[in-house]
């Protein structure tokens, strides 16, 4: 099953293509990371999964459904970069109005606070709220009846670093009971480990989608391993394998990713090593070739 599924999405303004030939799908219990410089087409792709936009070309469904109609819209939840409530409303009052909206019991709303972390200012105006609390009382909207699909811009915006630990958690949590997440970030380091697969966008474009040790892999990417040498072994073990000096006392070496185990294997057996750290593509690496190649590997 499938709970977003896009096929040659097209969106134009005017004479200008925002997005051309987009194709994807989530399923239920995925994360999606969407990747793209600013202008790539990221904003304008949820906006057309929201219903807001109309494609050019292409199709475009939820769980079945088109977007902008009532079922759809039943599914799905969104939360933009920069959230902005009533500051005279307090949470309590805020959250209690998008329950209704969303035909769901008042009573959801405490456990929805308490579980973001903002339940012990419940009754305080919005307006009194730090940046990083209005986000997370945007996120327990977000959250309110059980979305199928979650839509997150930026979510981690004006967090601190414990509370993007504490947001990530959450949210593998709501992919853990079956909800599709995609999430826009320039953060790639955080999101490098939490989610199932990458979306790199350029230029309104779908230059590369996957695992991120698939197209690590596809784009050939290699392994960076140093060694560090004991005393005086430097030289020897430059000999011996090759590589750049590093500060003198260590080398740089890399390698095909499917020969990294061997090689490592081989610098750990040998008694002039002291240390080896071995450092694999990480999501900066693969978005900044892709981003650089147009999807050319």
């Amino acid at each position: 099953m499938t709970m977003l599924d896009v096929r040659d999405l097209t969106v134009r303004f005017g004479g200008f293509t925002a997005l051309d030939g987009l194709s994807l799908s989530v399923a239920p219990g995925e994360t999606l990371a969407l990747l793209g410089h600013n202008g790539a087409g990221k904003s304008t792709f949820f906006r057309s999964v929201l219903g807001f936009l109309k494609p050019a070309a292409g199709q475009l469904s939820i769980g079945g459904h088109l977007p902008g109609s009532a079922a759809a819209r039943g599914l799905v939840s969104y939360l933009p970069e920069n959230v902005v409530f009533h500051r005279a409303l307090t949470g309590l009052e805020v959250l209690s109005f998008f329950a209704r909206l969303r035909g769901e019991p008042v009573s959801v709303v405490m456990p929805l606070l308490e579980k973001v972390g903002v339940a012990h200012a419940a009754r305080r105006p919005v307006g009194t709220w730090s940046k990083g609390m209005r986000q997370r009382l945007g996120l327990a909207q977000a959250l309110i009846g059980a979305p199928g699909l979650l839509l997150l811009d930026e979510p981690t915006s004006g967090l601190d670093p414990v509370s993007r630990r504490d947001f990530y958690a959450l949210i593998a949590e709501v992919a853990g009971r079956g909800a599709a997440v995609v999430l826009s970030s320039h953060g790639l380091e955080e999101v490098e480990n939490r989610t199932d697969r990458v979306a790199i966008l350029s230029a309104g474009r779908l230059v590369a989608q996957g695992p991120l040790a698939a197209l690590a892999e596809a784009a050939a990417l290699r392994a960076q391993i140093r060694v560090t040498a004991r005393a005086g072994q430097a030289d020897a073990l430059q000999t011996r394998f090759g590589g750049t000096r590093f500060n003198g006392t260590a080398l740089e070496l890399s390698c095909d990713m499917k020969l990294k185990f061997d090689l490592v294997r081989r610098i750990a057996a040998d008694e002039g090593v002291a240390d080896i750290e071995v450092r694999l593509p990480s999501l900066n690496d693969v978005y900044r070739f892709y981003s650089d190649n147009g999807g050319r590997s």
